[in-house]
């Protein structure tokens, strides 16, 4: 199992790269945390914006089509898209599992 961590510019960005996410039967799962505050240089400058966290849940196989899909609706030119691998009990990975290959079919 795996966590995917992309950031947004708003809510609707994160929940609509969710339900995208989840409209291809790439993820089981999405949490969405914000606003949060990141802090970090672009061209030159320190910016302070504030940001929507997506923590989507999956299986490793999914990674690459994961960032494929989200770099190409993603409003961000440079969007963070960072695999975080996770264990979890063996109830909740048996659900995960099956709605993504439930869904998949």
């Amino acid at each position: 199992m795996i966590l995917v961590y992309i950031t947004n510019p708003s809510k609707e960005v994160a929940q609509n790269i969710a339900k995208h996410l989840l409209g291809k039967k790439l993820i089981a799962c999405a949490n969405i945390f914000g606003p949060v505050i990141s802090i970090y240089p672009w061209e030159g400058e320190i910016y302070e914006d504030a940001e929507y966290v997506l923590i989507c849940k999956t299986i490793e196989d999914n990674f690459g089509k994961i960032k494929e899909e989200v770099e190409n609706i993603h409003p961000y030119s440079t969007p963070c898209i960072i695999k975080i691998s996770a264990e979890a009990n063996e109830k909740y990975l048996k659900w995960l599992k099956g709605e993504i290959e439930q869904r998949s079919v």
